[in-house]
């Protein structure tokens, strides 16, 4: 199974993506694929938190550009603000204002090519960076991170994923929620790894996700996590909707602690090793049966 992207998303934080994200990574080092794990949660990336053995090889400053309005050149017909969907451009034909709410700009470049007077030039605005670590094993950790005070990650985790390109094999951590980030992640992967929780709000974000990706055209499968704690509404719906149950995780101590360590539970035991191991394979199952449909 090579030349394959897998996200593992979910619809709300909190579910246990980057616990699967971090483990399934970890449980493939000894792989011989060459394998890229990207953290594309750029507003709160700590996949490193749980892989700290990979070494630090590069920096990537991703920027955008922003408009800057010469005012002097502006007739103020408004065009810009017209074409701008982001509502990041401010005009008042009385009395005549106009200016750039940059905090809202996403570098689209509408406005530059509504203006006809020349007055829309661009400058660069640092989004983040991306940071790449690698592990003994050759594999690579790759990391979306946004500056402080950013409000739009899209282009960050673009960026992440592009640099993921030459990976026979590349895990996507995806951000929570069903929004703009999460679609770009998602957007050119192979396979979903959606993970949930037995709770009425994690069936109905679950429902949200799938919806989302039948959209799309993604084909998905559920991982249910702390499987033991709540009702069986959610296997019950997998079964009704067709959806593979990928595995299930019961509400473990040992897992919680090593979790709340930073501690990475496929280094602690070699049955939770095997069990990561068999989930790729289950996913490469799920997978390869969708592509002969």
């Amino acid at each position: 199974m090579t030349g394959i992207t897998i996200a593992i998303a979910s619809g709300k934080g909190g579910t246990g993506k980057t616990f699967i994200s971090t483990n399934l990574f970890n449980s493939l080092q000894d792989s011989r694929l060459s394998i890229a794990l990207v953290d594309c949660d750029a507003e709160a990336p700590n996949d490193r938190e749980f892989l700290k053995e990979g070494v630090l090889q590069s920096s990537h400053a991703v920027n955008q550009k922003i408009p800057v309005i010469d005012k002097t050149k502006c007739t103020y017909c408004g065009k810009c603000d017209e074409y701008c969907n982001f509502n990041a451009i401010f005009f008042l034909e009385e009395p005549q204002t106009i200016e750039v709410l940059e905090d809202l700009c996403h570098g689209c470049g509408a406005c530059s090519v509504a203006c006809e007077y020349g007055a829309i030039s661009e400058k660069d605005d640092l989004l983040g960076y991306v940071n790449r670590y690698r592990f003994s094993t050759g594999k690579e950790l790759i990391e979306g991170r946004m500056e402080v005070g950013v409000l739009v990650s899209v282009g960050i985790i673009k960026e992440s994923i592009k640099m993921a390109e030459p990976f026979d094999l590349v895990l996507l951590d995806s951000p929570p929620g069903t929004g703009c980030p999460f679609i770009q992640t998602v957007y050119k992967s192979d396979y979903v790894v959606l993970v949930t929780e037995p709770t009425p709000f994690g069936l109905s974000d679950l429902k949200q996700s799938v919806a989302i990706l039948k959209e799309m055209g993604i084909p998905c499968g559920v991982i249910i996590n702390r499987a033991d704690m709540g009702t069986d509404d959610a296997q019950n719906y997998l079964k009704r909707e067709n959806i593979p149950l990928l595995m299930s995780v019961p509400f473990d101590k040992e897992i919680a602690v090593a979790y709340s360590k930073g501690e990475m539970i496929t280094n602690l035991s070699t049955e939770w090793k095997a069990k990561f191991n068999q989930l790729y394979h289950t996913i490469k199952e799920e997978f390869e049966k969708n592509k002969a449909k």
